[in-house]
C-alpha cells in the first residue's frame, strides 16, 4: 500500500511539473504574440544585430510573420512584438503570399528623387501620417540561414523597407512627421482614448 501510494504521490509530482512547464513556455512566448504600441518604451530602443542563426530566430521570424497576418499588416519589425532583434519581415504588395525576412538590414543606397504618402502603422493604430520617403533604395540583408544578399527596391517595396529598418533604429512614422502632423495625430489618438473610457 505503501509502495502504491508513493507511486501515486511520484505520477501526481510529475504531472504537476509538465504543466508548469508547459505553463512557463506558454508564458515566455506569450509577449511575443503581442503587439506593442504607442507609448510602449522598447519601440524607442536601437534593436541589435543577429549573431546567431539558429532554431530559435526561425521561430522569431515565424511568429513575426503570424502576427504580421494576424493584425493584416504588410511589414513587421522584431521590436513591436517586443524583441530588440535586427529582424524584420514584410509581404509583397503585389502577391501577399511572397513573405520575406531580412536580417540585419542595411539601406546602402538611397535615390535622390523621394515623395511623400500617407503610411499607417501597427504600432500606431488607427493614425495615418504623411511621409517623405526615397523612391528607390539598395538593400543588403542576411537570410535565416545568414546568407547575405543585395535587393533593390523601388516604390511601395521599398517605402515598406524603409518603415520597418526604422523601427530597427527605434523610430516611428511619428518621428517622420511635420510637428502640425505630430500634433494632430496625438490629439486623434487622446480623444479616441478618452471617447472609448467614457
Amino acid at each position: 500500500m505503501a509502495n502504491r501510494t508513493r507511486r501515486a504521490v511520484a505520477a501526481t509530482g510529475k504531472a504537476v511539473a509538465a504543466t508548469q512547464k508547459a505553463v512557463a513556455k506558454k508564458a515566455a512566448m506569450a509577449p511575443l504574440a503581442t503587439l506593442r504600441v504607442l507609448g510602449d518604451p522598447v519601440l524607442k530602443q536601437k534593436a541589435r544585430p543577429v549573431t546567431e542563426f539558429d532554431a530559435r530566430l526561425a521561430k522569431l521570424a515565424e511568429t513575426m510573420i503570424e502576427v504580421m497576418e494576424r493584425e493584416e499588416g504588410i511589414g513587421l519589425a522584431a521590436p513591436q512584438i517586443g524583441v530588440l532583434s535586427c529582424v524584420l519581415v514584410w509581404a509583397d504588395p503585389e502577391d501577399r503570399d511572397q513573405v520575406r525576412v531580412f536580417v540585419n538590414p542595411c539601406i546602402t543606397r538611397q535615390s535622390a528623387e523621394c515623395s511623400s504618402a500617407p503610411e499607417g502603422c501597427l504600432s500606431v493604430p488607427g493614425a495615418t501620417v504623411e511621409v517623405v520617403r526615397a523612391e528607390a533604395i539598395t538593400v543588403k540583408a542576411q537570410d535565416l540561414d545568414g546568407v547575405e544578399r543585395t535587393w533593390e527596391l523601388s516604390g511601395l517595396q521599398a517605402r515598406i523597407v524603409q518603415h520597418e529598418v526604422d523601427h530597427l533604429e527605434g523610430r516611428l512614422i511619428l518621428d517622420r512627421a511635420s510637428p502640425e502632423e505630430r500634433r494632430r495625430v496625438l490629439r486623434e489618438l487622446r480623444e479616441r482614448a478618452l471617447a472609448g473610457g467614457s
